[in-house]
């Protein structure tokens, strides 16, 4: 169970060195943006080959993955529209947090982006396949361009070095927990429990995706997020193939 929450842990400590990364070097939008759009790649091949498919591998019935799939689509959907009423729709944007976005709604969306992810890690420990090094590194490459994003918004916003510091030790803790979560509540579990949930973090992580992650980095870099991505996506199949 400990084993889980490291990982978990690990795998979200991107979004300390995000921070420091966006304290120190101040990185513009565009490498921001594009940043985001590799991480978007990465996470697309975690969705299809280490969610999904693996859902559709380990579950006996197909149901069970579409019901995953299309339950997490809804859940992250109804939190997110309320985030966003919160005024943390633009936790992706740099300029997000000064742009009238409250400082607790960027953090609950950041928490929310990131429980999905979390969870898959722990549940990898329950197949005895291990942690998948392509989703470790889809979660640790995602989390660096949204923890430099919100950073430079909070920072703009008046927030104190060590309290931003703190907030993503913080939200790496909570990952931790949640991919202890994923471990202790699911031991045991069915095959097609394991599936659906599996199918449910890929729908979260897809509909994420595609409402935040890729529309903002397409704003910030222009035409080359195709590239980026696509360099992303290549990359994490790669891992997922040697694995």
């Amino acid at each position: 169970m400990i084993e889980a929450a490291a990982w978990g842990f690990l795998a979200s400590s991107s979004l300390i060195i995000g921070g420091v990364l966006a304290l120190m070097l101040h990185p513009s939008r565009r490498v921001v943006g594009l940043v985001m759009a590799f991480g978007s790649g990465v996470l697309i091949s975690a969705v299809a080959y280490e969610l999904v498919g693996e859902a559709s591998a380990t579950a006996d019935l197909g149901r069970a993955v579409a019901g995953g799939l299309f339950a997490g689509c809804a859940v992250f959907f109804v939190g997110s529209s309320m985030i966003d009423r919160l005024g943390g729709g633009s936790r992706k944007d740099p300029d997000g947090a000064q742009a009238g976005g409250v400082a607790l709604a960027i953090v609950l969306g950041i928490v929310l982006d990131g429980i999905p992810e979390s969870m898959v890690i722990g549940l990898g420990l329950l197949t005895g396949e291990g942690v998948s090094v392509a989703v470790l590194s889809a979660v640790f490459i995602s989390n660096l361009p949204e923890a430099i994003a919100a950073t430079s918004g909070l920072a703009a916003a008046g927030w104190k070095r060590s309290r931003i510091y703190g907030l993503w030790v913080l939200v790496a803790a909570v990952s931790g927990l949640a991919s202890l979560a994923g471990f202790a509540f699911f031991d045991g579990a069915s095959s097609n429990t394991i599936g659906f949930v599996l199918a449910f973090a890929g729908g979260a992580i897809l509909t994420m995706l595609a409402e935040t992650m890729m529309p903002e980095a397409f704003e910030q870099s222009g035409r080359l997020v195709g590239i980026c991505t696509t360099l992303g996506f290549a990359l994490a199949f790669a891992i997922s193939t040697l694995e």
